[in-house]
């Protein structure tokens, strides 16, 4: 039987329990079945105080339209009509199991294995399938706080008002399902997983941490040149731990359009706050130094001084929002900046082991000839990981020029003479802001996209 039946069959299943089953709630759906019967956002009244988006409401109905969406099979009536116990509504379009018991029977004999990983399943044959543990299923299901739509049900109910909408440029808040980039995408020092790995202990165990009233923890600042992959690790971070992930930019609270800046500076750290958990970063976070000891007008140092209370008043423990800032320029904050952060995390450009781990991950996809990555780390010192990826992204369009898409060695020599030769590059942060570029990664067009399966990491 092919997997499309599989994949229908494992979703009409679901869809049957989940509706039979008052016990179960949208984080036992699967993040791929239920971003698609998510409603559009509004929240709901009938829970005092509760201003979350309204669940997914029952009964869910499977139709060619959702199953098609929820499993990617393309024709899913196709790939179950020849089965005993499915049938179609011609007018409403519906998919059905006649024969529920057969159903179950013909799935748990092929597939027992995704009993283990969709909770509503897991929930059903707890104690019938070997393995199958309904609070496990659920604990590795991404949280319906992270999906997209529930954001987005929350944000156009909380900025309602034409006037609060604009609040939102000054933040990009990605759902984890949009980020790309996972922490083993990334070549990390021994130092940076070690802080990383402090943060996710201290997640796992916020209540324990709340208890022996350890609060002020969960406030790290990256520090490091541009290109050094520290809004890429934050990203990364995100997607591995289910959290969404706001971005603010602090020079954005200068734009003229955006109105009082005090108050737009609290109404970031309301937003994360009504997201949480989740993960609130910072970027830039120099600035606040900048404006500190500068002659700014008396709107931004208010906007400055308000953020620095905000940020005292913001906790992992008790808020569930980790906080991380990000500046290029360590040297510009001041001592009020730094007081404000219980972790520093260096981002230094990578060493030779470093840099040679890096191309190997960036080029997996790739083939090339007589490939020697340590041979190529000697002659590109002082390059970070987005430079490195400028130097590749060089040699494959050298290369397409020729209507060659197997590299040599020797596509990369050239690559890094070109780039060298380019000083009026290397006299400026040639990566800014937002392109704070992956360390490594799979994808060579510079979005971030990173396919690889995993990364090193080189101890200095």
């Amino acid at each position: 039987m092919s997997d499309a039946a599989l994949e229908v069959v494992e979703f009409l299943l679901t869809a049957r329990l989940y509706n039979d089953n008052r016990a179960l709630d949208e984080n036992d759906l699967p993040p791929r079945y239920r971003q698609v019967f998510w409603p559009d956002g509004s929240t709901d009244g009938d829970r005092p105080g509760d201003d979350s988006p309204v669940g997914i409401e029952r009964p869910i109905r499977p139709t060619i339209e959702t199953t098609r969406r929820a499993t990617g099979v393309e024709n899913p009536w196709s790939a179950i009509s020849e089965l005993m116990f499915t049938d179609r509504d011609e007018f409403s379009g519906s998919l059905e199991l006649t024969q529920p018991d057969m159903a179950e029977e013909w799935f748990l004999g092929r597939a027992e294995e995704r009993v283990l990983h969709n909770p509503v399943l897991a929930y059903a044959f707890e104690g019938e399938v070997d393995g199958a543990d309904h609070e496990a299923a659920r604990d590795a299901n991404r949280p319906v706080q992270a999906d997209r739509a529930w954001i987005d049900g929350l944000l156009s109910e909380y900025f309602a008002d034409e006037e609060e909408e604009e609040m939102l440029d000054l933040v990009d808040i990605r759902a984890p399902e949009e980020i790309e980039t996972t922490l083993d995408d990334l070549v990390l020092t021994a130092d940076q997983e070690a802080e990383i790995q402090k943060i996710v202990k201290a997640i796992e165990h916020r209540e324990y941490l709340a208890h022996i009233g350890l609060r002020e923890i969960g406030k790290l600042l990256f520090v490091g040149p541009p290109g050094t992959g520290k809004t890429s690790t934050a990203r990364a971070l995100a997607y591995d731990l289910d959290l969404p992930f706001v971005e603010v930019k602090l020079s954005m609270i200068t734009s003229q359009y955006l109105g009082e800046t005090a108050k737009n500076v609290e109404k970031v750290f309301e937003v994360a706050k009504r997201l949480s958990p989740c993960i609130l970063f910072m970027d830039e976070f120099d600035f606040v130094a900048k404006t500190r000891a500068s002659d700014e007008h008396a709107a931004i140092k208010r906007a400055v001084n308000t953020l620095l209370k905000s940020i005292d008043n913001i906790s992992l423990i008790q808020d569930d929002v980790l906080l991380i800032g990000a500046t290029n320029h360590p040297d510009q904050l001041d001592a009020a900046a730094w007081r404000r952060f219980d972790e520093i995390v260096n981002f230094p450009k990578p060493d030779e082991g470093m840099r040679s781990d890096i191309l190997k991950l960036i080029t997996r996809p790739m083939k090339i000839s007589e490939f020697d990555p340590m041979a190529l780390a000697k002659e590109t010192e002082g390059l970070t990981g987005s430079d490195l990826r400028m130097v590749l992204r060089e040699a494959v369009l050298d290369a397409l020029t020729e209507e060659r898409t197997e590299l040599t060695q020797e596509d990369f020599v050239d690559a890094i003479k070109d780039f060298e030769e380019r000083d009026h590059l290397k006299d400026m942060d040639m990566i800014e802001g937002d392109h704070d570029a992956l360390v490594a990664g799979g994808d060579i067009s510079g979005s971030g996209d990173a396919s690889a399966d995993g990364g090193h990491s080189h101890d200095h």
